[in-house]
C-alpha cells in the first residue's frame, strides 16, 4: 500500500510542472479571455460590463464583417479536407511503397513546414506582385495577358490567393503523418492481398486506408482547426484586405484589439474561435466513430449470413 501510495505521489509530482505550465499557458488565459468578453474595455480605462452585447454585435453589426469572415475560414477549411489532405495521403501512399529517393522527396515536401510562415508569405508576395511577379511574368510570356491580374488587390481573386500558399505549405505535413501511418501497415498484409488477385486501388481501399483512419482523423481535425485559427500567412499577404475580402476571425481580433481598442469584442472572437476549434474537434470525431461503427455492424451481419 506505501509502495502504491509512493509511486502515485512520485507521478502526481512529475506531472506538476507540466500542469503547471498547461493550466497557465492556456486553461487561465481561456477563461481570462471569456471573462473579458463580457465587458465594453479599451484596455486603458475601467471596465463596463455589457453582458453578451459584444456577441450580438459580432453577428448583427455590418461594420465588423465577423460573419464574412467565418465564412472565409469555413471555405478554407472546407479546401484543406478536400483538397489539401487527398493530396498529402496521395503522397503518402506513393512514397510509403518504398520509391527510390523516398527520403529525398519526404524532405522536399516537408520543407516548406519548416520555413518561417513570415518568410513563406515574403515569397508569396513576390509571386503575386502585379508588375514582375513570377505568376504574371509567366502569364505575359505565354502570350496570355488578359489573364494577368492584380492577385493581392482584387476583391474576387484575393481569397483563392491566399488559400493557395496556406495549401501549399502544410502539404508536406499532412504528408508525414499519414505517410507515418502507411508505412505501419504490415508489408504482409498488402502482400497477401496482392497474392490473392488485389489491385492496388483494392489494397488501398480496403487495407491502407481502414488501417490509418486514426492518423486521418488526426489530420482532419489539424486541418479544420488550422483552418479555423489561419492568422500569419494571409496577415503578411493582405492583412484582411482588400475590402475585408480575406478576413478571418484572427485578423478581425487583431484588429479589435490593437488598432480599434476593443478589448472586449476582441476577446469574444478568441472566445468564439475557441468553441469553434473544440466543437468540430468533437464532432470529427464522432463522425469517424460512427464510421467504424457502421462497418464493424456490416462486416457482422455479412459474418451472420455466411
Amino acid at each position: 500500500m506505501d509502495k502504491m501510495y509512493s509511486n502515485k505521489l512520485t507521478i502526481a509530482l512529475l506531472l506538476l510542472p507540466a500542469v503547471i505550465l498547461f493550466l497557465g499557458i492556456i486553461i487561465v488565459p481561456i477563461i481570462m479571455s471569456t471573462y473579458y468578453s463580457f465587458f465594453d474595455w479599451n484596455g486603458i480605462t475601467d471596465m463596463k460590463f455589457i453582458a453578451f452585447d459584444n456577441y450580438k454585435e459580432l453577428f448583427t453589426s455590418k461594420t465588423i464583417n465577423f460573419k464574412q469572415s467565418l465564412l472565409n475560414v469555413s471555405l478554407l477549411a472546407v479546401l484543406s479536407v478536400c483538397i489539401q489532405l487527398p493530396i498529402s495521403f496521395g503522397l503518402a501512399l506513393l512514397l510509403g511503397k518504398g520509391i527510390k529517393g523516398e527520403r529525398l522527396f519526404l524532405s522536399i515536401y516537408f520543407f516548406p513546414v519548416l520555413i518561417s510562415t513570415v518568410v513563406i508569405g515574403q515569397l508569396w508576395l513576390k509571386i503575386y506582385n502585379s508588375d514582375y511577379g513570377v505568376l504574371n511574368v509567366a502569364i505575359r510570356a505565354l502570350g496570355f495577358k488578359d489573364f494577368e491580374q492584380s492577385w493581392l488587390g482584387d476583391r474576387k481573386v484575393a481569397l483563392g490567393a491566399c488559400v493557395v500558399p496556406i495549401l501549399w505549405q502544410y502539404v508536406g505535413y499532412h504528408m508525414l503523418l499519414l505517410y507515418a501511418g502507411v508505412k505501419g501497415i504490415p508489408q504482409d498484409l498488402r502482400e497477401a492481398a496482392m497474392i490473392d488477385g488485389a489491385s492496388e486501388w483494392q489494397v488501398n481501399r480496403h487495407i491502407v486506408m481502414p488501417l490509418v483512419k486514426p492518423v486521418l482523423q488526426v489530420s482532419v481535425i489539424f486541418a479544420v482547426t488550422g483552418s479555423l485559427k489561419a492568422f500569419d500567412l494571409i496577415y503578411v499577404l493582405t492583412r484582411g484586405g482588400p475590402a475585408h475580402a480575406t478576413e478571418v476571425p484572427s485578423t478581425l481580433m487583431i484588429s479589435m484589439l490593437f488598432t480599434r481598442m476593443r478589448y472586449g469584442m476582441g476577446s469574444a472572437i478568441a472566445t468564439i474561435l475557441i468553441i469553434l476549434c473544440f466543437a468540430f474537434a468533437i464532432i470529427i470525431k464522432k463522425v469517424f466513430r460512427t464510421e467504424e461503427t457502421d462497418a464493424k455492424s456490416i462486416r457482422k451481419a455479412k459474418a451472420s449470413k455466411e
